[in-house]
């Protein structure tokens, strides 16, 4: 026999797969002489053999009594066996494999009792029930098939869009929910304090109060000063905390449910990561889906498969010319990168400051014709939508020559727009706070405030519907008509902007957000306004764009998406937190003159009657709870929270490392026994051939037409 030559494997010099040891199982199931050589039991093994490995694997298993139990292994794991109570359709095996299993199923059900057969055939069904219902369910998602139509087309990164502007529209919807239940309902159904004006449309009123949120607008329940107390009038329930309540619950519910799709597509795209890859085989040979029976759902399976290779092979070609780099050449692109950084620092600088010019002269719109003073108003949100329609332009040409990969060139471009948008409605906001009180110090400073953010969210809106309607479709249709004319050809083939759409959408999110207290029917115009959305750009990706030539991964982007949400609500949460804090700490000059919080009182003090009404317990741990006292223990509490969490990451992570290790030797197993039964049948082969050769030798040659009968050597051998 021939001598075997080993081969190396690099996942041998993990340092979890040479601790691993034979199981017991192996032992049993293995005892042969080849088993022994195997490349999996040699790498778990130290440097010298192990004397009496088998008798000490005899002696764990207690003789073949064990050996039997064993070798029946179905049946001895218990009724607990997960895998038993799936049902066979959900069983990654092959066609025999799960006839096998069915087989071992009814011979086990028939060594059980009744009461655990019918325990365990209930289960499988109830499993299978809610299987079928989460796929009837899923199909009954609105746009589902708007999104496999896109993603079929466009790929995962436009369909990443839209899904994420799906999520926001079922966001906004549950914050309608919230404020029907918390503020709009106990208003409706209690009524408002008797001082209250009827709710009318005066002579003074015109339609230009719906875009500039004043007269019959501001007196309606969209803004602040509608909800002043009423007939609910008890220390602890009662309009103002209520209204208070509700605003925090639904800043509270959504920082819950970001913070789940921000960590769940964190994990996905850690798992999908580079380390976690698929090969090309498997989305070549295994990617199809063999129950599309539709022409166009098949079209469409063949460009999820086309723009996934080509997302794949543009990945890898950009990892190979990044290896290839010089140290000079490493040195002159992170030089050229740090001067681009200064370019763009200086260009959000001078955005700031054309933000803070457009607040000022808004401020003096008043005394003008009508028209001037509506552009007045609108200025700072003209200015804003200027500065964000035309900057993250500038930032995607910068990046382009950064040398990133396609998708880091969108990641990167996504987080310099993002800091645009949300420093530039925080400077607006801090402008807003530090003037509107001193130039109107009478009015309602809340529905001041709650009117700008009305005119952001109602302009943000037009600005999407004339972008598309008046620049996008004018170009397509002058690319259709005249496609040879030089303007079509310098204005180019429009391509869907995922970066720029995306950050209008947070935009607007965030604008929700931040006005929720001030403007409670705002998350029900930002919901009409995404639903609206969603269907505009429908008619600009499949309209008026082109597949983009480079694909980007959008599982990543996603977890970029909700993560720039995440901000956008921590900066809503600290301009509330700075608004209560600034009418605490200037009572006489920032008090609420209208709303739930009118008539000299305060969020501060309606909840410290409601606390003093409580029981002496109650109010003693809410004292502790709001003191700083319990800040120490939260702190130790989050840092064992975070510390188990660590902890459980890196033992997961040694389980992977393990389990890809069994994989590169499961493989290497492999190879060794296809050569060893090669090297056993040649010998087989040897003799028959010498015999052959030997009997043509000594056969006299026959005519054509005959052919020789066997010879009889053959037949002996």
């Amino acid at each position: 026999m021939e001598e075997h030559n080993s081969v190396n494997f690099m996942r041998l010099l993990s340092e979890e797969s040479t601790r691993s040891t034979v199981s017991s199982d192996s032992c049993e199931y293995y005892q042969t002489e080849i088993f022994d050589q195997l490349p999996s039991i040699q790498a778990s093994r130290p440097e010298q053999d192990r004397p009496g490995l088998w008798e000490a694997c005899e002696a764990h298993q207690g003789g073949p009594e064990a050996g039997e139990r064993i070798s029946h292994g179905h049946l001895s794991r218990g009724p607990k066996d997960k895998a038993f109570t799936q049902p066979l359709r959900s069983l990654v095996m092959c066609l025999q494999g799960k006839r096998d299993a069915r087989y071992r199923r009814k011979m086990q059900i028939s060594n059980i009792g009744f009461w655990e057969s019918w325990r365990r055939s209930q289960s499988i069904n109830r499993k299978r029930v809610w299987a079928q219902m989460g796929g009837a369910l899923s199909d009954l998602l609105p746009w589902q098939h708007t999104l496999h139509t896109i993603e079929g087309r466009f790929g995962v990164g436009v369909k990443a869009y839209f899904v994420f502007l799906r999520y926001l529209v079922y966001l906004n919807l549950l914050h309608c929910a919230l404020v029907w239940a918390f503020i709009l309902g106990p208003t409706t159904f209690y009524g408002r304090s008797n001082s209250s004006e009827p709710l009318m449309f005066g002579g003074n009123d015109s339609v230009l109060d719906f875009f500039q949120g004043s007269g019959y607008l501001d007196r309606s329940p969209v803004f602040f000063g509608f909800y002043t107390r009423g007939s609910l009038n008890l220390l602890c329930l009662n309009t103002p905390l209520l209204y208070l309540a509700g605003t925090l619950i639904i800043l509270f519910l959504s920082l819950i449910l970001v913070v789940r799709r921000t960590t769940v597509g964190y994990k996905h795209t850690w798992m999908l990561g580079k380390r976690y890859s698929m090969n090309v085989s498997y989305k070549i040979f295994c990617g199809w889906d063999f129950t599309i029976q539709d022409p166009a759902a098949a079209t469409l399976k063949h460009c999820f498969i086309r723009n996934d290779l080509k997302l794949f092979l543009e990945e890898e070609s950009f990892s190979v010319r990044e290896a290839q780099r010089t140290l000079g050449q490493r040195v002159r692109l992170y030089l050229l990168r740090f001067v681009l950084n200064l370019l763009v620092l200086s260009l959000l600088g001078g955005a700031f400051y054309l933000i803070y010019f457009a607040t000022k002269t808004a401020q003096y719109g008043s005394g003008h014709y009508w028209l001037v003073s509506l552009v007045l108003q609108y200025l700072p949100p003209i200015t804003i939508t200027f500065v964000n329609l035309l900057l993250p332009h500038m930032f995607r040409k910068i990046s382009s020559f950064e040398d990133y990969s396609f998708t880091m060139q969108v990641n990167a471009t996504l987080v310099r727009s993002i800091f645009l948008k949300l420093a530039s409605l925080g400077i607006y906001l801090f402008f807003i706070f530090t003037t509107e009180h001193r130039q109107y110090p009478f009015h309602c400073r809340e529905n001041m405030f709650g009117r700008e953010m009305y005119k952001l969210c109602i302009f943000n809106f037009l600005a999407t519907f004339c972008n598309v309607f008046l620049l996008n479709y004018p170009r397509k249709l002058l690319q259709e008509k005249y496609p040879s004319s030089l303007l079509a050809r310098l204005l180019g083939k429009q391509r869907f902007l995922i970066p720029f759409n995306v950050l209008d959408l947070v935009y607007s999110q965030t604008v929700s957000w931040v006005g929720v207290y001030y403007c409670p029917l705002l998350p029900l115009i930002g919901a009409v306004t995404l639903m609206a959305t969603f269907y505009i750009q429908k008619f600009t990706v499949l309209r008026c764009c082109v597949a983009e030539q480079r694909m980007f991964r959008g599982s990543s982007s996603s977890v970029l998406f909700h993560f720039m949400l995440l901000l956008g609500l921590l900066m809503a949460a600290t301009t509330l937190g700075f608004n209560l804090y600034q009418l605490e700490a200037t009572p006489d000059q920032n008090m609420s003159s209208c709303g739930p919080f009118g008539n000299g009182e305060s969020v501060f003090n309606v909840t410290g009657v409601c606390v003093n009404s409580l029981p002496s317990p109650a109010q003693t741990t809410l004292r502790y709870l709001a003191s700083e006292a319990f800040v120490l223990p939260l702190i130790l509490a989050e840092i064992i929270l975070l510390t188990s969490y660590v902890s459980r990451g890196r033992a997961n992570q040694k389980a992977i490392e393990r389990l890809k290790d069994m994989l590169v030797m499961s493989s290497s197993d492999k190879r060794f026994l296809v050569k060893q039964h090669a090297t056993m049948l040649r010998p087989r082969r040897k003799p028959h051939r010498v015999c052959s050769a030997a009997i043509e030798e000594e056969a006299p040659p026959q005519p054509l037409e005959a052919p020789p009968p066997p010879p009889s050597g053959i037949l002996t051998h």
